[in-house]
Parts: structure tokens; sequence; C-alpha cells
């Protein structure tokens, strides 16, 4: 992602949260303090999921080897 795409996203959120905040303060309170405890409960299986796939990408790369050797695609 670029910084751009990144940026828009990080707008749109913000918006969004006042439009909530506006609409339901309560709910936007509490969605102000949950969502970083749901990061951190969630931060092991991102961490996971990068692992498996570099685990996946050395087999891959591992098995085509030979072929990448050989000149063939």
């Amino acid at each position: 992602m670029d910084e751009n795409s990144i940026q828009m996203k990080a707008f749109i959120g913000i918006i969004l949260w006042c439009l909530l905040l506006v609409m339901c303060w309560p709910l936007a309170l509490v969605l102000i303090f949950l969502l970083p405890l749901l990061w951190l409960i969630l931060l092991p299986f991102r961490v996971l999921g990068f692992t498996i796939e570099i685990v996946f990408k050395i087999v891959g790369s591992i098995l085509m080897l030979p072929f990448r050797i050989l000149g063939l695609r």
C-alpha cells in the first residue's frame, strides 16, 4: 500500500468515528477503548500468519530451485 492509500483509510476511519460519535456517543467511546485491546489480542495471530507465509515461500523456493537452475519456468 502506498502512503496516500493509508492516509485515506485513516481519514475515512476518523470521519466514520465522528459520525458514530454524533449518533451514538457511548458506542464511540467504547470503541476507542476496545479497539486497541482487540488489536493486542489479535497481534499473535498476525505474527503467526506472517510466519506461515514465509515458510510457504521458502518451501516453494526450495522446490522450484532445480527448475531455475535448468532455466525452465
